[in-house]
């Protein structure tokens, strides 16, 4: 989770196509120069450990854009797929 928040924050696409699920991954992302990531908390989570196959993240993370401050709280999904985690999607 942590590695796909920088992603963001420096615009690493190639990154963030790694660690995104097939059945969810955009056919194309272009991330918005407007919009600056200024944080991250991980709220809780779930599984994820060595012997686990998923694992879900709760987070809040903090942004601006266009000189407005606001945050995005999801529920992250992520499965583990040829050894890596790669996000799946997010719960209702």
């Amino acid at each position: 989770m942590r590695s796909r928040y920088t992603a963001f924050a420096v615009g690493n696409v190639e990154h963030l196509n790694r660690t995104w699920h097939p059945a969810g991954r955009p056919a194309r992302l272009e991330l918005d120069p407007g919009q600056r990531w200024t944080g991250l908390e991980i709220l809780r989570t779930t599984g994820g450990g060595f012997l686990h196959t998923e694992g879900t993240v709760e987070f809040r993370a903090h942004y601006t854009y266009d000189g407005v401050e606001d945050t995005l709280h999801e529920h992250s999904r992520f499965v583990r797929e040829d050894g890596r985690w790669v996000y799946l999607d997010a719960l209702p």
